[in-house]
């Protein structure tokens, strides 16, 4: 069989179980398998895949066809500059949690050694984008899982980053600490219980759900984030689809101003910031 052949079978295995991007996915799974690129693969289009490589994505097609996120299947996924190990002890990042980091390097761009604390670390991906693109930045991250800090930890390992990222487990219940921080900034878990069947099986029956389901949690870090912030710094929010407005009514209510709604790359309202002043 071809790689070229083998694209097409796999498009349309996965095409018949329903994963939403099945060409695609495809593609990204031979090239993964052949240790080359997208491009690659149609490069080598005429190339026979051997025995070991073609029982090795048969494999990886079988997990993908089960809806397993291919984040999960491939073990990595790119996140701005970065390529963050991933699996089931974590989400799987998003690329409207870019547009987050985006606006948290813009508000501490003038800021020379900006003190960070990101609340619900993951992956990663937020506290690492952000210390990977301002060399000044030293950052906090706090995760209630064991098994998240983990994985966090060897990514920021593998970027170098591990002098500029300190990674402690820590409940939000237990506060957020002192006044010390010119950003706090949180994907919280935000999806309401009772939405949860609603979900693509990729996230349903997949992801980790202390990590997702949510009630009360973006609240209560607004509310904590002004004990932690300096005077003069800023909340940065990733929020539920739809609900950028009422988060942004919430921060001004409890008295953030310079209160903005920064939509993402689908022009959706999900990202709230607001400026903490004592």
């Amino acid at each position: 069989m071809s790689v070229a052949d083998a694209v097409r079978e796999a498009a349309a295995r996965l095409e018949q179980a329903g994963c939403p991007s099945p060409r695609a996915d495809a593609e990204q799974l031979v090239a993964h398998v052949l240790g080359t690129s997208r491009t690659g693969v149609y490069a080598d289009g005429s190339r026979e895949l051997g025995a070991r490589d073609a029982a090795r994505l048969a494999a990886l097609v079988g997990r993908r066809a089960a809806r397993e996120p291919l984040a999960y299947v491939l073990g990595e996924w790119g996140f701005r500059r970065l390529a963050l190990q991933v699996d089931p002890r974590v989400l799987v990042p998003r690329p409207e949690t870019e547009v987050v980091v985006e606006r948290c390097l813009a508000l501490i761009r003038g800021i020379e050694r900006p003190h960070v604390l990101d609340v619900g670390v993951g992956s990663g991906a937020i506290a690492l984008a952000i210390a990977d693109e301002h060399p000044g930045a030293d950052v906090v991250a706090f995760d209630n899982s064991r098994d998240a800090l983990l994985v966090a930890r060897a990514n920021a390992e593998a970027a170098g980053l591990l002098d500029r990222v300190r990674l402690v487990e820590h409940d939000l219940m237990r506060g957020l600490g002192p006044a010390q921080y010119d950003l706090v900034v949180s994907n919280p878990p935000y999806v309401d219980p009772g939405e949860i069947d609603a979900l693509a099986p990729e996230v349903r029956d997949w992801e980790p759900r202390r990590a997702l389901i949510g009630s009360g949690v973006t609240e209560g870090l607004a509310d904590g984030a002004r004990e932690a912030l300096r005077e003069g710094g800023w909340l940065v929010l990733e929020a539920a689809d739809g609900r950028g407005p009422e988060i942004a009514e919430l921060l001004a209510r409890l008295g953030y101003r310079n209160v903005q709604v920064t939509r993402d790359l689908a022009d959706r309202e999900r990202v709230v910031e607001g400026q903490w002043h004592l």
